[in-house]
């Protein structure tokens, strides 16, 4: 199963409540629940020590607003980006957002986030 071939809708309906899932563990500095939904090389190819002192140390990694939009989907391979532009409760203006979506082992993962 290759998720380039879902429509826009289809992709969506994944990838928002997935977002809003990193949006809101990021808030809460929560990493166990934050990788959840990882792709196990994602998950492994991270150093825990690392991302926890991100959170812990970045305004806006925990202050992520719940207001986004999703500006569009780049279909590569076996994955889709979905970018958003994500705001801050704290900061002002709006940064980009990446969600990097597969499958593995029969189920959609994430094989990379990030906010620039």
């Amino acid at each position: 199963m290759n998720i380039t071939e879902s429509s826009d809708e289809e992709i969506l309906a994944i990838a928002h409540p997935m977002w809003r899932d990193l949006v809101e563990h990021s808030n809460r500095g929560n990493y166990g629940d934050f990788v959840k939904q990882f792709s196990d090389s994602l998950r492994f190819g991270l150093n825990e020590v690392e991302v926890g002192r991100q959170f812990a140390s970045s305004e806006l990694t925990r202050n992520l607003s719940d207001d986004f939009d999703c500006l569009g989907i780049i279909r590569r391979g076996e994955h889709v980006t979905v970018l958003y532009r994500q705001r801050s409760t704290k900061r002002e203006g709006e940064w980009l957002g990446r969600l990097v979506l597969g499958y593995e082992s029969g189920e959609v993962k994430i094989f990379g986030a990030s906010i620039f």
